[in-house]
């Protein structure tokens, strides 16, 4: 009788770890999900991704897909994304190229995500990076290595930091197809990308390190 008894607790310790894990592990999920609702995807991750590659290798920004961006998150929330969308519209004075009647729906879609913060909130996550950037090349003057900071939420405008210019790049040059390409090694689980630049008969050996912000 006493061993009975013993089983029964013991399938019931079991069973009752057992639906613990299965709570906790639906937990972290449901966590997860949330989170990603809050916060939305990155907007490359969308069709409309405003800016295409030209002949030239450099990022063009594309009003169309921008004023696609515009109508989509109206009726869609995406915190992140909509946001990025804001900021690169700010940068390339999208208000002067929009038609009347867009420039309403995108100064709602500037209302509904607080379009006003956005670009002081970018400029105060990347200054810490930027002053980095900086001292590392003021303490390594005339090394030969360029240091730099590119903030790819606008990439026709992405290059925010440069010192020890040995490249002959200028600030708020634009990237070339260095978006995709870290896109490409985040799939494949790199956390950094290592590449070969020519400029005339020089060559440079270069390597990106990506800076990931959630939010």
């Amino acid at each position: 009788m006493i061993k009975g008894i013993s089983g029964d607790v013991t399938v019931n310790v079991i069973a009752s770890i057992i639906a613990s894990l299965v709570l906790l592990a639906a937990g972290f999920l449901w966590g997860k999900y949330k989170e990603r609702r809050k916060y939305g995807r990155n907007l490359e991750d969308y069709d409309f991704y405003p800016f295409t590659i030209n002949r030239e290798n450099f990022p063009e920004f594309n009003l169309k897909d921008f004023r696609l961006g515009t109508h989509y998150f109206l009726k869609n929330n995406d915190y992140t994304a909509a946001r990025q969308l804001i900021f690169i519209g700010e940068q390339n004075n999208v208000r002067a190229q929009l038609e009347p009647s867009e420039q309403k729906v995108y100064a709602r879609l500037f209302e509904k995500y607080e379009g006003k913060k956005i670009a002081d909130d970018t400029t105060e996550y990347l200054e810490n990076y930027a002053r980095i950037v900086r001292l590392i090349g003021k303490s390594f003057p005339n090394s030969g290595i360029e240091i730099l900071l590119h903030n790819l939420a606008d990439p026709s405008h992405s290059l925010i930091v440069l010192e020890n210019n040995v490249t002959g790049r200028h600030l708020r040059d634009g990237t070339t197809n260095l978006l995709i390409d870290l896109k490409k090694r985040q799939l494949l689980h790199e956390d950094k990308l290592n590449y070969e630049l020519n400029i005339g008969a020089r060559r440079f050996k270069c390597t990106t390190i990506p800076i990931l912000r959630k939010d």
